[in-house]
């Protein structure tokens, strides 16, 4: 499976879904508030403040993939550990991290914007999902968002 947010998609536009989603998070972030950020969306699971750093981490790891797919030929993505990742989520708050992941969609979303569309077809290749194209990693993204979208939106039911 080259990516397993894509059932999240369901049909989408995945370039409507990002471009949308850090406005999505701000909403959902000023109805928490910072108490609320703190409360887990289920038991056991992060809680809002911790996924908006997670997607802040995502982000610069979408901007890397994405530099290299279009600057490499045959390049293979370094996978990353989000649990071990997360063990340094303590040192962010939502606001910052909410901004972190704003500024460096945004820087994303030029890039992606400025390409040909046959730019979208440039191979990589993830050592766990197998060959992808451009096109496979900005899909992720959009899966990927509404995953945690979901999330943030049951902490703040």
């Amino acid at each position: 499976m080259t990516n397993p947010y894509a059932p999240n998609l369901g049909g989408r536009d995945p370039f409507t879904v990002i471009a949308a989603t850090a406005g999505k998070l701000q909403s959902l972030l000023e109805k928490l508030g910072t108490d609320g950020a703190e409360r887990p969306w289920a038991p056991g699971k992060w809680n809002t403040r911790e996924v908006l750093t997670h997607l802040a981490d995502t982000e610069m790891v979408f901007a890397f993939r994405i530099r290299q797919t279009l600057a490499e030929p045959d390049h293979v993505i370094q996978p990353f550990d989000q649990t071990a990742w997360s063990q340094q989520y303590a040192a962010y708050d939502a606001a910052s991290a909410l901004n972190a992941f704003r500024t460096v969609r945004e820087w994303n979303l030029a890039l992606l914007r400025s390409l040909p569309k046959d730019a979208f077809a440039k191979s990589v290749t993830h050592p766990e999902r197998g060959t992808m194209t451009l096109q496979t990693i900005v899909e992720t993204m959009g899966g990927h968002d509404l995953n945690h979208l979901g999330q943030v939106q049951q902490a703040a039911a």
